[in-house]
């Protein structure tokens, strides 16, 4: 029987992996914002970032210092997704950026098939797993019952990252030469902005948020080389129901779908993977340009 308690607990895991999912549609909601590019590979970042922090956390021979150290496995694993995303936008992104959106899709999903076949061949596909770092292995009293703290941290630290992204996009300059490029890219080029190395940047920006989503759900969840496809398709539907380009659409958006995820497998789980479709049609159907989005004048 369902209680309140089970409904308090489903509402914190919701957070807990709207929080996951928001780190990777931010990310391609940044990147789609400003280079205008539908990037489908974003979810094999995700993937590579859980990958690598997974390697990093049980290395041997010259890399042991980073044996059993999570932490320093969360910052590196991102700076390798990012060499990784670099090299991507420079050689095979780039060259698209005026195509149709059409041909984007259809480079970006060789790139996953590329990628998460790779990933199959050097790592196999048994699912692997890390213990949760040592200062969140403990359990706090909620509603009745003992909640992981690691959960708790999830949602501290997506919080952490949606305010930090506002304060950065909408009040620093760097936020606002971003704004302007992504309007104009050949007045902000007449300007003086260098675009391609700002486009590059931002890109590389996106892959390392994808890359930190995948580094904190390694003790999370399971990984394995389709963890990027199943986030992939959740962070379109975020992105879809947020907005194109909104960074508040995103956070609300990876939060509404969070959220309704766990209380569907509670309520109704055989309608579980269904629902997230179900809303986005309702959206798109009463508002074509999001929740956040907005229209473009033709």
């Amino acid at each position: 029987m369902v209680d309140g308690n089970s409904i308090a607990v489903a509402l914190l895991n919701g957070m807990a992996n709207g929080m996951l999912l928001f780190l990777a549609a931010v990310g391609l909601t940044l990147i789609f914002g400003v280079l205008g590019v539908l990037n489908f590979a974003h979810g094999s970042l995700y993937m590579l970032g859980a990958y690598f922090t997974f390697f990093l956390v049980n290395a041997g021979g010259p890399l042991a210092f980073f044996n059993g150290n999570f932490w320093l496995a969360v910052l590196v694993a991102p700076v390798l997704v990012a060499v990784i995303g670099g090299l991507m936008e420079r050689f095979i992104i780039r060259p698209i950026y005026e195509r149709d959106h059409v041909f984007q899709l259809l480079l970006t999903f060789a790139l996953v098939l590329v990628i998460d076949n790779a990933a199959r061949i050097l790592w196999g596909t048994d699912f692997r797993s890390i213990s949760v770092p040592r200062a969140f292995a403990f359990q706090v009293p909620l509603f009745g019952s003992n909640y992981p703290a690691y959960n708790l941290f999830l949602i501290v630290v997506g919080v952490a990252f949606a305010g930090a992204m506002w304060l950065v996009f909408e009040r620093t300059r760097v936020g606002k030469t971003v704004r302007a490029a992504a309007q104009d890219r050949d007045v902000a080029n007449a300007l003086g902005v260098n675009v391609p190395a700002l486009f590059t940047a931002m890109f590389v920006t996106g892959s390392v948020l994808a890359a930190v989503g995948g580094a904190l759900a390694a003790p999370y969840q399971t990984i394995q080389p389709t963890m990027g496809e199943n986030i992939i398709i959740n962070s379109f539907i975020v992105v879809v129901i947020g907005g194109l380009g909104s960074f508040a659409g995103a956070f609300v958006g990876a939060l509404l779908i969070g959220v309704v995820n766990s209380l569907a497998f509670l309520f109704a789980p055989a309608l579980q993977p269904v629902i997230p479709f179900v809303l986005m049609a309702v959206v798109l159907l009463s508002m074509p340009v999001g929740l956040f989005g907005k229209e473009v004048a033709a």
